[in-house]
């Protein structure tokens, strides 16, 4: 077993993995960025190392960053966690590669063959394992797609070769949309993956997402350990996952499964990783006759790293997956078989995200948790990171927790859910614990009817704003900001020497003298850590920006970046035109004129970092 893990990654899964670590008696790392500094998995590592600023491309994406953390760290594994680096088949050989450091997952080779999708599906068909139809090569012209529309019908799905979650997906209703539609693919693809391949795939209309996680060592066995039914989701984000499916018979359950096995052995894949497949649901089914093996499945992708939802196969199996995925990494075999798996009761995960849900779901943009007090009892397990009093870090994704509820059966389970999402208090972040607690009640959840498209064509959203407004947590007012003076020290522990850098608030600056800090944090003492610089105070905000009587700005409404400029300045545009193009929370947002105008100035840029409520056009 490993001496030292580096976990390249932050929030309550760095925290996950952490724990797993200490259990198997393996000391931690953790990396961190300037807006992470303070951060629940930094607090938790035996030590720590700055890797950039907040921009997540100047840090967590930073895999030379990285690596020099886990070299200067004497750190002999990497865990990639899930996101940023997770699934870059490129940083994973760059691991393999080093000296004496090992990386904690599938070979770049295997990520390679399943990450891009029309390679995995290539090697699915290979395997006998149902797809759907759709290209196996790469699309580029807007015909392709027509011709492709006129053989199978609309509407038509546009994928990222390198998608995953929604994003780099495009859905075309008619062939006037395609033009359009394949473009705006090909852009979400460059920016979130830096590949611009797409291709095709019927769109189905009633699925359900299904998905089997395995476990795989280099001796040759795969192993899976059930399903997991996340077809609640949100634009293709899951909301709530639960397992085992309540729509699946045994007979069904079996075939997905198998097939998972199957084309996890075909690709010559080691580690952990899960086998996504669409269900098709019969919207006239009875809730009490679950889908017969004849029910067509079709894979979707291969996620090849830990998932989020991982949680729910834990809690139904009692397996721990984050030690499997060390075990294997450090050359050793599985630890169950496939005979040695049982799935006992049911389990739900949900993502306690700092949203809005009566707002579109929209992200928080500032808070503090003034009241953090999580739910206990019997089957109830929370994975965070963040504390009472901590500040909501903004610039990543929005996920504060994950709850995840055990009961010997679904029915006992919801009931359970219920009692668990009650006890949780949150005040000073908005969070969508209020939704939760409304689709416990929901009649087609609870039948377990639902599908992917669930939330966004049928479920009334007056609904969400009625629970949000009798659930819903108070978000404080923000305090005036106080003054807020660093001060960096060097310090000796056992000889060796370390740049410490405190905060104190309402204090005068004292000058110190100290030289540029290391950026490694040790326990003990607890430091606060730093790299030694400080952020610039110019956030690129709105101010100086003269608008003109009549005129508009066009703001940024939350924190991203800037995928495309539309317009230019001497445009003449129109009420609801798309002025620009931004990337935020893993979704791309069109920004539009609220009125007409002539475009006055355009102060944004392409690949341009905004915060909310910067001005990125002005009209006149």
């Amino acid at each position: 077993m490993f001496e030292k893990v580096l976990v390249a990654n932050r929030g309550e899964i760095a925290v996950r993995v952490m724990r797993a670590c200490e259990e198997l008696g393996v000391d931690t790392v953790a990396v961190y960025s300037d807006a992470d500094k303070h951060g629940g998995h930094v607090r938790y590592a035996d030590e720590a190392y700055n890797v950039g600023p907040a921009r997540a491309a100047d840090s967590y994406l930073d895999g030379e960053a990285i690596l020099d953390a886990a070299r200067s760290a004497g750190a002999d594994a990497i865990h990639p966690g899930y996101g940023f680096l997770a699934e870059n088949a490129t940083f994973a050989a760059r691991v393999e590669a080093a000296e004496d450091i090992t990386w904690v997952g599938p070979t770049s080779d295997a990520m390679e063959r399943l990450g891009e999708k029309t390679a995995a599906r290539r090697v699915m068909a290979d395997a006998d394992v149902p797809i759907v139809p759709g290209t196996t090569e790469p699309v580029t012209e807007p015909e392709a797609v027509t011709d492709f529309g006129d053989e199978h019908g609309y509407p038509v799905a546009i994928k990222a070769e390198g998608g995953g979650g929604g994003r780099g997906m495009k859905v075309v209703e008619s062939a006037d949309e395609v033009e359009d539609q394949l473009a705006a693919a090909k852009r979400e693809g460059e920016a979130y993956f830096s590949n611009d391949s797409v291709y095709l795939e019927r769109y189905l209309e009633t699925p359900r997402h299904v998905e089997i996680q395995i476990v795989a060592d280099e001796a040759g066995t795969v192993v899976h350990l059930g399903e997991r039914d996340c077809s609640l989701q949100r634009r293709h984000q899951k909301v709530i996952e639960e397992g085992p499916s309540p729509a699946l018979s045994d007979e069904l359950r079996e075939r997905i499964g198998e097939a998972a096995r199957r084309g996890v052995a075909a690709a010559d894949y080691t580690n952990a990783g899960t086998v996504e497949f669409l269900v098709e649901e019969d919207p006239d089914r009875d809730p009490e006759e679950p889908l017969g093996p004849e029910t067509n499945f079709y894979f979707l992708e291969v996620n090849t790293r830990i998932q989020v939802e991982h949680t729910v196969t834990e809690a139904l199996t009692g397996i721990d997956i984050v030690k499997e995925q060390l075990r294997v990494a450090a050359g050793e075999t599985l630890s169950v078989a496939q005979s040695d798996v049982e799935l006992d009761g049911h389990a739900f995960e949900f993502r306690i995200n700092a949203e809005n849900a009566a707002a579109e779901f929209q992200p928080a943009s500032e808070g503090r948790l003034e009241t953090y007090d999580p739910p206990g009892g019997i089957g109830v397990r929370v994975d965070d990171a963040l504390r009472q009093g901590d500040e909501l870090v903004t610039d990543y994704d929005s996920m504060i927790a994950k709850l995840i509820v055990w009961g010997a059966d679904r029915d006992e389970c919801l009931a359970r859910s219920k009692r668990a999402l009650a006890e949780y208090e949150l005040d000073g972040v908005v969070t969508i614990v209020p939704f939760h607690r409304l689709m416990l009640d929901d009649d087609r959840f609870v039948a377990g009817t639902h599908t992917t498209k669930y939330l966004d064509e049928q479920l009334d959203h007056d609904r969400i704003a009625d629970a949000q407004e009798r659930w819903g947590s108070e978000t404080a007012a923000s305090d005036e900001e106080e003054e807020v003076t660093e001060r960096e020290f060097t310090v000796e522990v056992n000889g060796k020497r370390f740049e410490v850098e405190l905060e104190e608030r309402g204090a005068p600056a004292t000058p110190t003298g100290a030289g540029d800090a290391s950026g490694r944090q040790q326990r003990p003492p607890q430091a606060t850590g730093g790299s030694g610089t400080t952020a610039s105070d110019d956030s690129g905000g709105s101010g100086g920006v003269d608008v003109a009587e009549g005129g508009e700005a066009v703001e940024a409404e939350m924190q991203g970046t800037i995928l495309s400029v539309d317009v230019a300045e001497g445009e003449a545009v129109a009420a609801g035109d798309v002025v620009c193009v931004l990337e935020a929370m893993k979704m791309e947002n069109d920004i539009v004129a609220e009125r007409g105008g002539t475009v006055a100035s355009v102060h944004v840029a392409e690949g341009d970092s905004v915060d909310m409520g910067d001005v990125l056009v002005v009209l006149e």
